[in-house]
């Protein structure tokens, strides 16, 4: 029986490109790539995607199509009797925290869209930016209130379903905003600076690249596919029966990596042109963004057209990550949709004022040194979504059978899967030795020389 879900497999892949793409690859990648060297970063965070993020994901949606339910039900259904739904309890709480900070982030883009319509970049310089981005981040009331109008919409659209919601809200976004940032990046790479940030971004250095590196790698290809938090196994279990689960994980990773390179591009082009600092941190597209806008032939209306639709990135993630807890709701305590998504909705709400209020001075709230908020953006990408996607694979390649992998990868052998058995090996054997070093190395077992 199929369940109801997604009205096409070009909305699937918007949807799930979405959910990868969003803020992940417009504001974190280029800070993450800026705060770890560059060229050595993307190289190592490539070779990461490629063989441990892309065997993850196929597999996620094996399991979400193969067992038609949410990250924690269906884990109980491929598995009875077993604790393996352990994975999926980890990727609920994650999702829950991700969508908590991820909503504040998505609220500056809100705030930043209504700057640029009224025009407020225009004669500043890059210092006065900085300040003016400074001082919102740590503001105690308004980036709240941009997070509740944030969620609210991010509430109403996951309480409208699937197809209604989610898909119709991707499959508008995701183009557009793939052709604004294409424009941003070819816009890049004629300022004058241009050549020094292609350097910076592509030429790897591995010199002053540490174990720190590496992990931030690996946690942001956990973090970009949505692999670890249930997303892909939720849509995994939307997903038609004929839908070749290999051929749209692919699409989905090439897509995701080439909206971060070319964000990467638009970003380094403009910090090496005005003389900022690549590693800004999490401020990075929100100062430096705002500086190429005036350079621009209608600068003015580029600028508010990629907050709007950095806006919408933000959205197809936020509904992602709500769906997926929706999912869990609805399968897993029998809530309807309605009351799951409110319900949810609220509770991340909570979390998200903690993480905001964390940033300014006046209730400053820290963890080990760190910020609630850079606290729960650590622990979620470096640890939780590596330990549920190492149960996962643990699980399907020992204890779940090979022909039931090859069935579902054939779509019960109506097609060919040529690449199944390069795909198993891996998942078998490649995947969880990488991910116990991985591991070992994030709990400081393993040190780097």
């Amino acid at each position: 029986m199929e369940r109801r879900g997604f009205n096409s497999s070009f909305g699937m892949l918007m949807a799930a490109v979405g959910s990868a793409v969003g803020l992940g690859n417009i504001w974190r990648f280029p800070y993450i790539v800026g705060t770890n060297g560059g060229g050595a970063f993307l190289l190592v965070y490539i070779s990461i995607l490629v063989f441990i993020g892309l065997p993850i994901l196929i597999s996620e949606m094996v399991i979400g199509r193969r067992a038609r339910s949410d990250s924690v039900d269906s884990f109980k259904k491929l598995a009875p009797g077993k604790k393996r739904y352990i994975s999926g309890l980890i990727s609920v709480i994650a999702s829950f925290l991700i969508l908590g900070f991820y909503s504040v982030v998505a609220g500056w883009s809100l705030e930043y869209l209504i700057k640029s319509i009224t025009n407020q970049f225009s004669g500043s310089s890059p210092q006065v930016i900085e300040t003016m981005f400074t001082s919102f981040t740590s503001s105690p009331i308004k980036p709240i209130v941009w997070t509740f109008v944030f969620l609210f919409v991010t509430i109403f659209i996951v309480k409208s379903g699937v197809a209604s919601g989610v898909e119709k809200v991707s499959k508008f976004a995701i183009p557009v905003l793939f052709f604004i940032v294409l424009v941003l990046g070819i816009r890049g790479l004629t300022l004058e600076g241009g050549m020094d940030g292609l350097r910076f971004l592509f030429y790897p250095d591995f010199s002053n690249f540490t174990m720190e590196g590496f992990l931030a790698a690996l946690g942001h290809s956990f973090f970009t596919l949505s692999l670890g938090v249930g997303i892909m196994i939720t849509y995994g279990s939307y997903a038609k029966d004929d839908e070749n689960i290999g051929k749209s994980s692919l699409l989905i990773s090439i897509c995701d990596t080439t909206i971060a390179l070319i964000a990467g591009i638009a970003i380094f082009t403009s910090v090496f042109t005005f003389g900022l600092n690549p590693g800004e941190g999490p401020g990075l597209v929100f100062v430096t963004l705002p500086n190429v806008f005036p350079l621009m032939p209608g600068g003015y209306l580029f600028g508010v057209a990629f907050f709007l639709l950095l806006a919408l990135a933000a959205l197809t993630s936020t509904i992602s990550l709500l769906e997926t807890l929706t999912a869990f709701g609805i399968d897993s305590m029998n809530l309807s949709r309605n009351k799951a998504a409110i319900g949810i909705g609220v509770c991340a709400f909570v979390v998200s004022i903690i993480s905001s209020l964390s940033l300014g001075d006046t209730f400053s709230i820290q963890i080990g040194g760190l910020s609630f908020f850079d606290f729960v953006d650590k622990l979620t990408s470096n640890y939780m979504l590596t330990i549920a996607s190492f149960i996962e694979i643990i699980f399907l390649g020992w204890f779940y059978k090979r022909e039931y992998l090859k069935d579902e990868l054939t779509n019960h052998g109506k097609i060919k899967a040529s690449f199944f058995k390069v795909y198993y090996f891996m998942l078998k054997y490649v995947v969880p030795i990488a991910m116990v070093l991985i591991i070992l190395s994030s709990f400081g077992i393993l040190k780097s020389a």
